[in-house]
């Protein structure tokens, strides 16, 4: 998670929240192994989408999963734009936002993963 926090934040996006799930569920007395949300974006981005489809705005800013599985290993999860413009049916120049929202998602979890 630090290191995608770290490579959202190098890209210039906004960072709305880093939810720390595991922690949430030990205040209330459970177990949760490491399980972190991040959302992120800009407007620039997102806007595009939402203009082209004003419904995506439930689906914006940007979300990204960080877990650990009962091994310990961690995985990296987030909603594909193209299933989101499915999703939303958009049309004209949201489709534009979509592909560079994957690619952004895309070398995220690369550097993340680095």
């Amino acid at each position: 998670m630090n290191r995608l926090e770290a490579a959202v934040r190098a890209k210039g996006l906004t960072v709305f929240a880093h939810i720390d799930h595991a922690a949430g569920a030990l205040d209330v007395g459970l177990a949760l192994r490491p399980t972190d949300l991040l959302i992120f974006g800009a407007a620039r981005g997102g806007t595009p989408m939402m203009q082209a489809a004003q419904t995506a705005g439930i689906d914006l800013p940007l979300k990204a999963l960080v877990w650990q599985d009962e091994e310990g290993k961690s995985w990296l999860g987030y909603n594909d734009p193209g299933w989101l413009a499915e999703r939303h049916a958009l049309t004209g120049q949201g489709h534009a936002a979509v592909a560079a929202m994957a690619a952004l998602l895309e070398n995220l979890a690369k550097a993340a993963a680095a």
